[in-house]
């Protein structure tokens, strides 16, 4: 059984600061979820008036100064107290600031004046924190709040190593308390979300900041106070899959990713890693027979590993050895998957941010040698919609939808994949072979009708025994968020170097590009944080829903909404080549007759999760 410790620390009365109203009772309250609901062995806390606690060398003051945390790291982490499968949970209340490019928590009797001197720098802490034996830390950080008259320079600039650290607010902004709720807005959407039970709970990293990202500017926006978006800091990526709080996660999903994560780490031969995992695969699923053969197959291969490494004489030049086999249990199916680069764009267009990421796949035979690609989208709940004063009406009111797991072309249906499906038996009506205007086997299938789009799709379920449609208008948009909640998925704005759009025309801040006048290739641009390719611009995709003026009164369960009228025109997503920037936003929304078909409309297909490995 994985244990839980955890440190709180609130301060409201700085000796040198404006003090704040409400950090020590977020503090008290996360110190009392974790002893209370969650359970946590040992919580240590941190506040004006928290009493004293006791250390290996004796009992110590918890007053948050200075001198009394820095001897408390000292004293607590020199040693290895819990192992592999526990976690150490940190959390700050408090004001934080950049100094020299590096992030500070400021404790209560901090000197403005001399930062590096008087403040805690994050890297030390989490350099700490690593001492301590769990393979997971998780940091939950509600600094730089707003100083009113003294104005930080801002917070969370730091990514730190090996740990996942969740920030009240993105850098250089800040975050705010409310009166009514007598929390910071952070921390308070934070209790919310992990104290979430069922098909909601926000038992994964992944799950809880996509959570704290719909609720925490909505608690702002409510209660009238600046814009303030939480960030989330995971390394490596895969700890986004990481069960946070085992008793809650009761989707099999969850489960599911993580022994996906477990296989491509021992896959990589990162076997300490991949032990990690599977040990948090039991802690979720207890009698997982797969965990339990893996940690056995790890074993024996790090005992063989030692072995090797202790008996064999080093190796010299022109030399050959070949080791003896060694025994293993039957290897688990390895879950397949592939790498693609995520790239972020600043508020001129420029690509300010790389990142490699990794996703499940599964492949799919059409015949003729083609093949289609269906990426893992794993469940979750997200912010569908623009917010008012952004977008268009027909995108209001913003509404909380939850999304289940499913499977999403990587990319629109291309014309080689149109043509071996079309010259398969017709289910309800004919498909042309070659229906598009610019041609090319990789290029995505267009002048393709709403009808002629389902038509593919129960030609394909036929032929795969399997069950293909259109995305509902909700999984579009999530898919296509991929966690984010700017108006792309690259970020503010969008650029002819990531996208297929009418570039003569700019988005915000962003700068006049390359109109190409037709479509591309699929996957000729970056994919987005799911691995999911073309999301903005190239072909407008078909949706099953029919079109509504706005939202009232949308489902909330990620199904589409369908309208009586089956005549009504039905939706679109993700605009073209033809189209402003503005019309290749996450939430914009078209429409078309179900009967049209111009060279600016394809589509792609989402298929059930649950599909075997191979």
């Amino acid at each position: 059984m994985s244990r839980n410790w955890a440190i709180c620390i609130g301060i409201n009365h700085y000796y040198n600061l404006q003090p704040l109203k409400f950090a020590v009772q977020d503090a008290s309250s996360v110190r009392d979820f974790f002893l209370n609901e969650a359970k946590f062995e040992q919580v240590y806390y941190f506040s004006d008036d928290s009493p004293p606690i006791e250390t290996p060398k004796g009992e110590m003051r918890s007053l948050p100064t200075y001198a009394n945390l820095k001897r408390f790291f000292r004293e607590w982490f020199q040693s290895t107290s819990l192992r592999v499968g526990d976690n150490f949970w940190f959390f700050f209340a408090g004001h934080g600031e950049i100094y020299e490019d590096h992030d500070y928590l400021l404790p209560i009797d901090v000197d403005p004046g001399d930062i590096e001197g008087t403040a805690l720098r994050m890297s030390d802490i989490a350099d700490s924190l690593r001492n301590c034996g769990a393979d997971n830390t998780v940091l939950l950080v509600d600094a730089c709040r707003d100083r009113g008259k003294r104005k930080g320079q801002g917070f969370g600039v730091e990514a730190q190593r090996g740990l996942v650290t969740i920030y009240s607010c993105s850098p250089h902004k800040s975050s705010y308390e409310i009166e009514d709720l007598q929390h910071g807005s952070f921390t308070y959407a934070l209790l919310e979300g992990l104290r979430l039970q069922g098909a909601n709970n926000c038992a994964t990293v992944e799950r809880l900041d996509q959570y704290l990202c719909a609720q925490v500017p909505a608690l702002n926006e409510r209660y009238g106070k600046p814009p303030q978006m939480p960030r989330t800091s995971v390394e490596p990526i895969s700890k986004n899959h990481l069960i946070l709080l085992p008793q809650q996660a009761t989707r099999l999903q969850d489960v599911l990713m993580l022994k996906h994560d477990a296989q491509a780490a021992e896959l990589n031969d990162d076997l300490e890693f991949a032990q990690q995992l599977w040990v948090r695969v039991l802690a979720a699923s207890p009698a997982d027979g797969g965990a339990i053969a893996a940690i056995g197959r790890i074993a024996v291969k790090q005992q063989a590993r030692q072995t090797t490494s202790a008996s064999s004489p080093p190796v010299t030049a022109g030399s050959r050895r070949i080791d003896a086999p060694v025994s293993e249990a039957k290897p688990e199916p390895q879950v397949p998957t592939f790498s693609f680069e995520v790239v972020t764009v600043d508020r001129k267009g420029a690509i300010a941010k790389k990142e490699t990421r990794q996703a499940e796949y599964r492949r799919e035979a059409l015949g003729q040698g083609v093949e289609l690609e269906m990426v893992a989208i794993p469940g979750g709940t997200f912010k569908m919609g623009s917010a008012d004063g952004q977008g268009y009406d027909s995108e209001r009111p913003q509404h909380l939808v939850t999304v289940r797991p499913f499977l999403m072309g990587k990319y629109s249906v291309t014309q080689a994949q149109w043509r071996a499906i079309a010259t398969l038996p017709k289910v309800k009506r004919d498909l042309k072979t070659d229906p598009s205007n610019f041609k090319g086997d990789s290029r995505p299938v267009e002048q393709v009708s709403w009808d002629n789009a389902v038509e593919f799709c129960q030609r394909l379920s036929k032929h795969t025994s399997r069950k293909y449609r259109l995305p509902s208008e909700a999984e579009w948009e999530y898919a296509c968020r991929a966690g984010t909640t700017t108006p792309f998925h690259f970020g503010e704005t969008l650029s002819s170097n990531v996208a297929n759009y009418d570039a003569n025309y700019i988005y915000d801040d962003g700068q006049k590009g390359e109109y190409r006048e037709q479509t591309t290739d699929v996957g000729s641009f970056p994919a987005n944080a799911f691995g999911l390719y073309d999301m903005h611009g190239n072909v407008w995709e078909w949706c099953l829903d029919h079109w509504h003026e706005n939202y009232a009164s949308a489902p909330t369960d990620g199904s589409a909404w369908l309208s009586s009228d089956e005549n009504a025109a039905r939706l679109l997503r993700g605009g073209s080549w033809l189209n402003f920037p503005n019309y290749c936003r996450s939430t914009n929304r078209g429409r078309y007759a179900s009967d049209y078909w111009p060279d600016v409309v394809g589509f792609r297909v989402v298929c059930a999760a649950s599909w075997p490995l191979p």
